[in-house]
This record gives structure tokens, sequence and C-alpha cells, in this order.
């Protein structure tokens, strides 16, 4: 006998994973190239890495508002930046702009979310708004 499993249908992410995917192909910029991202859930908030190797710190911009992330960025062209040549014979890394938004299940903590980048990996730590929970309320 089969052994089927059953998870309970979420109709809130099935349409969070609808907008990321369109958001993947509309974008808010012109897309040069789109980053590889891991967006994760703890148990104080959010932690999203991007994988932006051969950009600094200035290349990358980050805005964070209630719910959602955005990312912006743009790595000059060509494989060596600004390098004398003829002609290029190949070109696989991604150049350009790039601009990812993420929209979060929950409202974040905008204030307290911090961003790091190293050896090109550009990490996010989001918090979670505080004040969020559930409390009995007494009828006067």
């Amino acid at each position: 006998m089969r052994n089927v499993a059953f998870t309970r249908w979420d109709p809130l992410r099935d349409l969070l994973a609808l907008h990321e995917q369109i958001g993947q192909l509309v974008g808010t910029d012109a897309p040069g190239w789109t980053p590889s991202v891991d967006l994760y859930e703890t148990a104080g908030g959010f932690v999203l890495t991007a994988e932006v190797p051969g950009l600094t710190r200035q290349e990358v911009d980050i805005q964070a508002e209630e719910t959602r992330v955005i990312i912006r960025g743009e790595r000059a062209s060509g494989p060596g930046r600004n390098v004398p040549c003829e002609q290029y014979h190949r070109v696989e890394r991604g150049h350009g702009r790039f601009s990812r938004a993420f929209v979060l299940p929950e409202p974040i903590d905008v204030e307290a979310v911090t961003a790091d980048l190293k050896d090109g990996l550009l990490t996010v730590t989001i918090p979670k708004a505080g004040g969020r929970g559930a409390r009995r309320i007494d009828i006067g």
C-alpha cells in the first residue's frame, strides 16, 4: 500500500511564491544578472544571503520596508572590469544591474536590519518586529 503525505495548504505561501517568480521575470530594474539567494527564517527574524562576488559594499544597495527587503547592485561589464581588449572570446559571468525584492510573511524591525559582505557573500539579518503576539482582551 502506498503512503500518502498530506500538507496543509497555505494560500499566502503560494501567493508569495508566485509574486517572487513574477518579480524574477519582470524585475523592478532591467536585470543584467541575478545573484543566487537563500532566505530562511529563525525564531527572531529572517536571514538573507546573496552571492555577489566581485562587488564592493558601495556597489550594493539594501532597502528595508514593513514586510519587504530590496537588494540592488551593479557589476561592471567585462570579465576583468575595464580591461582593454579588442574582442571577448567568452563571457559567462553576469554583469550589469540587478534588483531583487523579497516579501516577508510578517512585519520586520526596519531599524535593526544589518548587513555584512565577506568573501562575495552578502548576509542581511532581518529581525522580526516586536510586540506581535496574542493577548487576552478584557471586556470593560
